[in-house]
C-alpha cells in the first residue's frame, strides 16, 4: 500500500471554483469546534481529483504567519491521512469541493485536529 499524498490536483486554486463554492447558497456548512467545513458537489472537470479541499486560516485569529502556516499544516496532514473516508462516496461524474475554515484564535493539540477533520469527513460522506 503507497503512503497518503496530497497532490496539487486535489487542492482548489480556481478563482471560479471558490466563487462557485462561496457565493451560490447551494452549498453545505458543517462545524466541529475549531474548524467548519463548506462543501459543495459540481459536475466534474476534466483532468481534477474527484475531491478538492481548501484550508483557511484567517489573518483575525493568528497575527503571524508562522501561527496560520503551522495550522495549515495541522489540518492538511489530517487530510491526508484519512481521506479515504471519502472514496466511493463521490459519483464518477461528480466533484467534491471542500473549504476547511479556522474559527478560533488558539492552537490546538495536532490529534485534537485530527479527530475534528475525521468527524468532519465522516459526516461529509453520509451526506454525499
Amino acid at each position: 500500500m503507497a503512503a497518503p499524498t496530497f497532490r496539487k490536483q486535489e487542492r482548489i486554486v480556481s478563482t471560479r471554483l471558490i466563487e462557485m463554492l462561496f457565493g451560490k447558497g447551494n452549498s453545505q456548512s458543517l462545524s466541529a469546534y475549531p474548524l467548519r467545513a463548506v462543501f459543495l458537489q459540481t459536475a466534474r472537470r476534466p483532468s481534477c481529483a474527484p475531491v478538492q479541499i481548501l484550508i483557511s486560516v484567517p489573518k483575525k485569529r493568528f497575527k503571524h504567519a508562522v501561527d496560520r502556516n503551522r495550522v495549515k499544516r495541522q489540518v492538511r496532514e489530517a487530510y491526508r491521512h484519512h481521506k479515504q473516508l471519502l472514496e466511493g462516496t463521490v459519483a464518477e461524474d461528480r466533484q467534491l469541493l471542500i473549504a476547511f475554515i479556522w474559527l478560533s484564535d488558539r492552537h490546538c493539540q495536532t490529534n485534537e485536529v485530527e479527530k475534528r477533520v475525521v468527524g468532519i469527513l465522516e459526516r461529509i460522506a453520509t451526506k454525499s
